[in-house]
Protein backbone atom coordinates (compact mmCIF):
# COMPACT_ATOMS: atom_id res chain seq x y z
CA UNK A 1 0.00 0.00 0.00
CA UNK A 2 1.47 3.33 -1.09
CA UNK A 3 1.97 6.27 1.26
CA UNK A 4 1.55 9.76 -0.16
CA UNK A 5 2.86 12.97 1.42
CA UNK A 6 0.90 16.22 1.77
CA UNK A 7 1.96 19.51 3.37
CA UNK A 8 0.89 23.14 3.43
CA UNK A 9 2.54 25.98 1.53
CA UNK A 10 4.50 27.20 4.56
CA UNK A 11 6.97 24.37 3.90
CA UNK A 12 10.20 25.82 2.53
CA UNK A 13 10.40 23.46 -0.44
CA UNK A 14 11.83 24.23 -3.85
CA UNK A 15 9.80 23.50 -6.98
CA UNK A 16 12.36 20.86 -7.91
CA UNK A 17 11.93 19.07 -4.58
CA UNK A 18 8.15 19.08 -4.86
CA UNK A 19 8.35 17.48 -8.29
CA UNK A 20 11.15 15.03 -7.48
CA UNK A 21 9.54 13.66 -4.33
CA UNK A 22 5.90 13.82 -5.53
CA UNK A 23 4.77 16.07 -2.68
CA UNK A 24 1.29 17.62 -2.72
CA UNK A 25 0.93 21.19 -1.46
CA UNK A 26 -2.29 22.63 -0.01
CA UNK A 27 -1.82 26.41 -0.22
CA UNK A 28 -2.63 29.18 2.23
CA UNK A 29 -3.93 32.50 0.98
CA UNK A 30 -2.78 36.03 1.75
CA UNK A 31 -4.59 39.34 1.32
CA UNK A 32 -2.74 42.58 0.62
CA UNK A 33 -4.65 45.83 0.06
CA UNK A 34 -7.92 43.91 -0.45
CA UNK A 35 -6.44 41.58 -3.08
CA UNK A 36 -6.34 37.87 -2.23
CA UNK A 37 -3.41 35.79 -3.48
CA UNK A 38 -2.78 32.03 -3.32
CA UNK A 39 0.68 31.05 -2.11
CA UNK A 40 2.88 29.36 -4.73
CA UNK A 41 0.17 29.90 -7.36
CA UNK A 42 -0.69 33.58 -7.84
CA UNK A 43 2.11 35.15 -5.79
CA UNK A 44 5.72 34.22 -5.10
CA UNK A 45 7.58 34.71 -1.84
CA UNK A 46 9.64 37.49 -3.43
CA UNK A 47 6.56 39.27 -4.78
CA UNK A 48 4.89 39.13 -1.38
CA UNK A 49 7.89 40.69 0.38
CA UNK A 50 7.90 43.59 -2.09
CA UNK A 51 4.14 44.15 -1.86
CA UNK A 52 4.30 44.08 1.94
CA UNK A 53 6.74 47.02 1.91
CA UNK A 54 4.19 49.27 0.20
CA UNK A 55 1.02 47.78 1.67
CA UNK A 56 -1.37 50.32 3.21
CA UNK A 57 -2.57 47.84 5.83
CA UNK A 58 -1.11 44.81 7.57
CA UNK A 59 -1.40 41.78 5.26
CA UNK A 60 -3.73 38.99 6.34
CA UNK A 61 -2.95 35.31 5.91
CA UNK A 62 -5.64 32.62 5.89
CA UNK A 63 -5.33 28.87 6.38
CA UNK A 64 -6.55 26.61 3.57
CA UNK A 65 -10.32 26.03 3.42
CA UNK A 66 -11.53 22.74 4.86
CA UNK A 67 -12.81 21.69 1.44
CA UNK A 68 -9.36 22.02 -0.13
CA UNK A 69 -7.90 19.47 2.27
CA UNK A 70 -10.84 17.10 1.83
CA UNK A 71 -10.53 17.25 -1.97
CA UNK A 72 -6.79 16.56 -1.88
CA UNK A 73 -7.17 13.70 0.60
CA UNK A 74 -9.99 12.08 -1.37
CA UNK A 75 -8.15 12.32 -4.68
CA UNK A 76 -4.84 10.98 -3.37
CA UNK A 77 -6.49 8.13 -1.49
CA UNK A 78 -8.83 7.07 -4.28
CA UNK A 79 -6.41 4.29 -5.29
CA UNK A 80 -6.21 2.96 -1.74
CA UNK A 81 -3.07 4.89 -0.79
CA UNK A 82 -2.56 6.06 2.76
CA UNK A 83 -1.78 9.75 3.35
CA UNK A 84 0.53 11.50 5.79
CA UNK A 85 -0.12 15.24 6.04
CA UNK A 86 2.56 17.33 7.73
CA UNK A 87 1.61 20.85 8.76
CA UNK A 88 3.19 23.93 10.32
CA UNK A 89 3.21 24.37 14.07
CA UNK A 90 -0.07 25.16 15.78
CA UNK A 91 1.50 28.21 17.51
CA UNK A 92 1.33 30.28 14.32
CA UNK A 93 -1.61 28.80 12.40
CA UNK A 94 -4.72 26.69 12.80
CA UNK A 95 -3.93 24.91 9.52
CA UNK A 96 -3.09 21.65 11.29
CA UNK A 97 -6.53 21.59 12.93
CA UNK A 98 -8.27 22.20 9.60
CA UNK A 99 -6.32 19.26 8.17
CA UNK A 100 -7.29 17.13 11.16
CA UNK A 101 -10.97 17.94 10.65
CA UNK A 102 -10.68 17.17 6.94
CA UNK A 103 -9.06 13.82 7.76
CA UNK A 104 -12.12 12.79 9.77
CA UNK A 105 -14.41 13.66 6.85
CA UNK A 106 -12.33 12.28 3.98
CA UNK A 107 -12.96 8.78 2.64
CA UNK A 108 -9.20 8.18 2.65
CA UNK A 109 -6.86 6.88 5.35
CA UNK A 110 -5.21 10.14 6.51
CA UNK A 111 -2.84 10.81 9.40
CA UNK A 112 -2.16 14.48 10.21
CA UNK A 113 1.08 15.44 11.95
CA UNK A 114 1.91 18.74 13.66
CA UNK A 115 5.52 19.21 12.58
CA UNK A 116 6.06 21.66 15.48
CA UNK A 117 8.02 23.87 13.08
CA UNK A 118 7.68 25.57 9.70
CA UNK A 119 9.55 26.87 6.65
CA UNK A 120 12.67 24.84 5.86
CA UNK A 121 12.30 23.09 9.22
CA UNK A 122 9.02 21.64 7.95
CA UNK A 123 10.62 20.86 4.60
CA UNK A 124 13.24 18.69 6.32
CA UNK A 125 10.49 16.44 7.66
CA UNK A 126 8.49 16.42 4.45
CA UNK A 127 11.47 15.45 2.29
CA UNK A 128 12.53 12.63 4.61
CA UNK A 129 8.95 11.36 4.71
CA UNK A 130 8.71 11.43 0.92
CA UNK A 131 12.01 9.60 0.50
CA UNK A 132 10.86 6.79 2.76
CA UNK A 133 7.44 6.62 1.11
CA UNK A 134 9.14 6.28 -2.27
CA UNK A 135 11.08 3.28 -0.95
CA UNK A 136 7.87 1.57 0.11
CA UNK A 137 8.00 2.28 3.84
CA UNK A 138 4.84 1.85 5.92
CA UNK A 139 2.85 4.80 7.22
CA UNK A 140 4.11 4.16 10.74
CA UNK A 141 7.71 4.09 9.55
CA UNK A 142 7.23 7.37 7.69
CA UNK A 143 5.69 9.08 10.71
CA UNK A 144 8.42 7.77 13.01
CA UNK A 145 11.06 9.26 10.72
CA UNK A 146 9.37 12.67 10.70
CA UNK A 147 9.38 12.70 14.50
CA UNK A 148 13.05 11.74 14.55
CA UNK A 149 13.89 14.64 12.23
CA UNK A 150 11.67 16.97 14.30
CA UNK A 151 13.49 16.06 17.50
CA UNK A 152 16.87 16.71 15.85
CA UNK A 153 16.01 20.03 14.21
CA UNK A 154 16.79 23.62 15.16
CA UNK A 155 15.17 26.87 14.01
CA UNK A 156 16.45 30.29 15.10
CA UNK A 157 14.92 33.52 13.83
CA UNK A 158 16.13 37.09 14.06
CA UNK A 159 13.39 39.74 14.10
CA UNK A 160 14.66 43.23 13.30
CA UNK A 161 11.43 45.17 13.90
CA UNK A 162 8.55 44.25 16.18
CA UNK A 163 5.95 46.21 14.19
CA UNK A 164 4.54 43.18 12.38
CA UNK A 165 4.48 41.00 15.49
CA UNK A 166 2.40 43.70 17.20
CA UNK A 167 0.07 44.26 14.24
CA UNK A 168 -0.42 40.54 13.82
CA UNK A 169 -1.40 40.12 17.45
CA UNK A 170 1.66 38.03 18.31
CA UNK A 171 2.95 40.61 20.80
CA UNK A 172 1.23 42.82 23.36
CA UNK A 173 0.69 46.24 21.77
CA UNK A 174 2.01 48.21 24.73
CA UNK A 175 5.12 46.06 25.00
CA UNK A 176 5.54 46.40 21.26
CA UNK A 177 5.35 50.20 21.36
CA UNK A 178 7.97 50.37 24.11
CA UNK A 179 10.19 47.86 22.34
CA UNK A 180 10.07 49.76 19.06
CA UNK A 181 10.89 53.00 20.86
CA UNK A 182 14.02 51.35 22.23
CA UNK A 183 14.93 49.79 18.86
CA UNK A 184 14.55 46.28 20.27
CA UNK A 185 15.63 43.29 18.18
CA UNK A 186 14.84 39.75 19.24
CA UNK A 187 15.95 36.20 18.53
CA UNK A 188 13.27 33.51 18.59
CA UNK A 189 13.78 29.78 18.78
CA UNK A 190 11.09 27.36 17.67
CA UNK A 191 11.23 24.48 20.12
CA UNK A 192 8.63 21.95 21.18
CA UNK A 193 6.13 23.63 18.90
CA UNK A 194 6.46 26.98 20.68
CA UNK A 195 8.09 30.34 19.94
CA UNK A 196 10.59 31.16 22.67
CA UNK A 197 12.46 34.48 22.97
CA UNK A 198 16.17 33.73 23.38
CA UNK A 199 17.66 37.19 23.06
CA UNK A 200 16.37 40.76 23.32
CA UNK A 201 18.49 43.85 22.69
CA UNK A 202 18.46 47.41 21.40
CA UNK A 203 20.74 46.87 18.44
CA UNK A 204 21.97 44.18 16.11
CA UNK A 205 25.20 43.37 17.97
CA UNK A 206 23.50 41.22 20.60
CA UNK A 207 21.63 39.37 17.85
CA UNK A 208 24.94 38.73 16.09
CA UNK A 209 26.53 37.51 19.31
CA UNK A 210 23.67 35.09 19.89
CA UNK A 211 24.05 33.66 16.40
CA UNK A 212 27.80 33.31 17.00
CA UNK A 213 26.83 30.89 19.78
CA UNK A 214 24.58 29.05 17.34
CA UNK A 215 27.47 28.74 14.88
CA UNK A 216 29.67 27.32 17.64
CA UNK A 217 26.91 24.86 18.49
CA UNK A 218 26.74 23.81 14.85
CA UNK A 219 30.50 23.37 14.68
CA UNK A 220 30.21 20.88 17.54
CA UNK A 221 27.53 18.94 15.62
CA UNK A 222 29.32 17.14 12.77
CA UNK A 223 26.26 15.03 11.91
CA UNK A 224 24.28 17.96 10.46
CA UNK A 225 22.48 16.69 7.36
CA UNK A 226 20.88 19.82 5.92
CA UNK A 227 20.93 23.59 6.46
CA UNK A 228 18.53 26.28 5.28
CA UNK A 229 18.48 30.05 5.59
CA UNK A 230 15.28 32.01 4.97
CA UNK A 231 14.76 35.75 5.04
CA UNK A 232 12.38 38.65 4.40
CA UNK A 233 14.06 40.86 1.80
CA UNK A 234 17.39 40.34 3.59
CA UNK A 235 19.47 38.52 0.99
CA UNK A 236 22.71 40.15 2.13
CA UNK A 237 22.21 39.02 5.72
CA UNK A 238 21.39 35.48 4.57
CA UNK A 239 24.52 35.35 2.42
CA UNK A 240 26.71 36.50 5.32
CA UNK A 241 25.32 33.69 7.48
CA UNK A 242 25.96 31.18 4.70
CA UNK A 243 29.51 32.41 4.19
CA UNK A 244 30.15 32.03 7.93
CA UNK A 245 28.99 28.43 8.23
CA UNK A 246 29.77 27.02 4.78
CA UNK A 247 33.45 26.34 5.63
CA UNK A 248 32.28 24.19 8.55
CA UNK A 249 30.19 22.03 6.22
CA UNK A 250 31.87 22.14 2.80
CA UNK A 251 29.91 19.14 1.50
CA UNK A 252 26.48 20.60 2.23
CA UNK A 253 24.49 22.77 -0.14
CA UNK A 254 23.08 25.55 2.06
CA UNK A 255 19.76 26.69 0.64
CA UNK A 256 18.87 30.40 0.82
CA UNK A 257 15.24 31.33 0.20
CA UNK A 258 12.90 34.27 0.55
CA UNK A 259 10.57 33.03 3.26
CA UNK A 260 6.91 32.17 2.83
CA UNK A 261 4.22 34.87 3.23
CA UNK A 262 2.84 33.72 6.61
CA UNK A 263 6.32 33.95 8.16
CA UNK A 264 7.17 37.19 6.35
CA UNK A 265 3.90 38.80 7.46
CA UNK A 266 4.72 38.31 11.14
CA UNK A 267 8.52 38.45 11.00
CA UNK A 268 8.56 41.74 9.14
CA UNK A 269 11.22 43.33 6.90
CA UNK A 270 14.77 42.21 7.58
CA UNK A 271 13.80 39.06 9.49
CA UNK A 272 15.88 35.94 8.89
CA UNK A 273 15.99 32.35 10.09
CA UNK A 274 18.65 29.66 10.31
CA UNK A 275 17.44 26.05 10.32
CA UNK A 276 19.24 22.70 10.37
CA UNK A 277 18.79 19.10 11.34
CA UNK A 278 21.23 16.39 12.37
CA UNK A 279 21.31 12.65 12.94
Amino acid sequence: MAVKIVTDSSAGLTDAEIEKYHITIVPLTVMIDDVVYVERQTISNEEFAKKMETSKVFPKTSQPPLGDFIKVFDELGADGSQIVCLNMLEAISGTVHTAEQAATISKSDVTVVDSQTTDRGLAFQVIEAAKLAEKGATKDEVIARTKQVRDHSKLYMGVMTLDNLVKGGRLNRVAGAISNLLNIKIVLEVTGGKLEIRSKSRGTKTVSRYFDKVYDQMKQTPTIKSIGISHVDAQETAEKIRDTIQPMFPNLNILIRETVPIIAAHGGPGAFALMYYYD
